[in-house]
């Protein structure tokens, strides 16, 4: 039974095509600007922006997929997360500026604004500690907002840290860390169990590898 399986594009795309190819899936080394990929074994391949690759699955669009944890916690929901695939670690923190201090112990403004495209984290983050936030959305250069006075904090992903740096901007506390999941729909999954366990299977045992 063939499977459509959604695919990041981006940071996880190489990762991604990796495993799948040691999976026995004949994927494409460089999709370009190609939406949707059959393979030689009749596999189906949505090639999409990460954030989109829940919804592509939730509704039934695809089978199964692979996503960043970070795009889960700011998903609604409404599909099944089977593994860590244990690629593509980042880490989601709250930053600052090195001047203000907040790192070092200084005191949060009582008016706290906070610049990030990751708004339910950031929002659980600050609510379970009881500090009330102004929360600014923003879908880039997040970096910026504190050296221009649009906001105290951020919350965003790093990696190395060395934006942050270049920034002079440190990292005040660590929310967690992010991986990449392999995530499926629940009715699809009961209708091909064995053919989306057996990939989940090869999957995993590269992982653990």
């Amino acid at each position: 039974m063939t499977l459509t399986v959604a695919i990041p594009k981006g940071a996880l795309y190489e990762e991604s095509a990796a495993r799948l190819r040691a999976a026995g899936i004949d994927m494409p080394e460089d999709p370009g600007r190609r939406l949707t990929v059959t393979t030689s074994d009749g596999t189906a391949l949505l090639l999409l922006r990460p954030t989109d690759v829940p919804a592509y699955v939730e509704f039934g669009a695809a089978d199964c997929g692979i996503v960043g944890a970070d795009v889960l916690w700011e998903a609604e929901g409404g599909v099944c997360e089977l593994a860590d695939l244990g690629f593509g670690a980042c880490r989601l923190v709250v930053a600052g500026r090195r001047s203000d201090r907040y790192h070092e112990g200084a005191p949060l403004p009582t008016f706290l604004r906070v610049a990030t495209k990751f708004e339910k984290s950031a929002e659980s983050f600050f609510a379970e500690r009881d500090v009330p936030i102004q929360l600014i959305k923003l879908h880039g250069s997040v970096e910026l907002s504190p050296l221009v006075g649009l906001a105290d904090l951020i919350v965003d992903l790093v990696a190395t840290g060395n934006t942050l740096r270049e920034h002079d901007l440190v990292v005040v506390n660590e929310i967690a860390t992010s991986t990449a999941r392999f995530i499926v729909n629940p009715i699809r999954f009961r209708a091909k169990y064995a053919a989306i366990t057996a990939l989940l299977a090869k999957l995993d045992g590269e992982a653990r590898a």
